[in-house]
C-alpha cells in the first residue's frame, strides 16, 4: 500500500519525545538484535519472549503466547489507532498482536535475526513507514529494499532480516502484527 497519511502520528510522536525511552525492553533484551534502536511499545505480550519460547520447547505452555495487551503509549498516541485499525480492515485481520514504533538513528541498525517460529508462524508482520530516507536498507533473505514514507510493507519475518540506516536521519517504522 502507498499514500498512507502518517503526518498526525509523526506530529504526536514529536510532541512526546519522552515516549522513546519509556520502555526499553527490546533495546535491553539480552543478545537481541535491537541494541541500537529506540522503541515506543504500543501493544506487546505480558510475558517475555524468551520464557514463552522455553515453555513451548518444554511443552509447559500455560498461557496464550500470542496475546498482546495495550501498553500506556497506545493511549498516549491515539493517532496510531487509525493506521493500525485501517490496516486490519484492509487485509481482513481477525486478531491484533504486537504494535511498536521503532527508531533507528543514523548509522544504526537492527542486526540480522529471524523471529521465533512460534511468533512468525502465527502472525503476519507489516511495516508502516513513518520516516525514512535514501540510504536505509531493509534486507530479508536475499532481497534488499528501500521502504518509502507512507508505504505499508508485508514481509516474511521467519526469514533472516536486518535493517541498516546509512542515511543522515532517523528511520521510523510502525510495526504491526496481524492474524488473518
Amino acid at each position: 500500500m502507498t499514500g498512507v497519511n502518517i503526518t498526525p502520528l509523526m506530529l504526536a510522536i514529536q510532541r512526546q519525545p519522552e515516549l522513546w525511552h519509556a520502555d526499553t525492553y527490546l533495546r535491553d533484551y539480552p543478545q537481541g538484535p535491537f541494541g541500537e534502536i529506540d522503541s515506543i511499545i504500543l501493544r506487546f505480550p505480558e510475558k517475555s519472549v524468551k520464557k514463552t519460547q522455553a515453555e513451548v520447547e518444554n511443552h509447559l505452555l500455560t498461557h496464550d503466547p500470542h496475546e498482546s495487551i495495550d501498553y500506556p503509549a497506545y493511549a498516549e498516541l491515539p493517532e496510531a489507532r487509525p493506521l493500525i485499525m485501517g490496516l486490519m480492515a484492509a487485509i481482513g485481520g481477525v486478531r491484533l498482536g504486537r504494535c511498536m514504533i521503532n527508531r533507528i538513528k543514523p548509522n544504526g541498525r537492527i542486526f540480522p535475526h529471524a523471529d521465533t517460529p512460534i511468533h512468525a508462524d502465527y502472525w503476519q508482520r507489516y511495516h508502516i513507514v513513518l520516516h525514512s530516507n535514501a540510504g536505509v536498507f531493509f534486507r530479508c533473505g536475499e532481497e534488499s529494499v528501500y521502504m518509502a514514507v507512507g508505504e505499508i510493507w508485508w514481509f516474511e519475518n521467519a526469514v533472516e532480516h536486518e535493517v541498516i540506516n546509512n542515511s543522515a536521519d532517523d528511520r521510523i517504522h510502525l510495526i504491526v502484527d496481524i492474524k488473518q
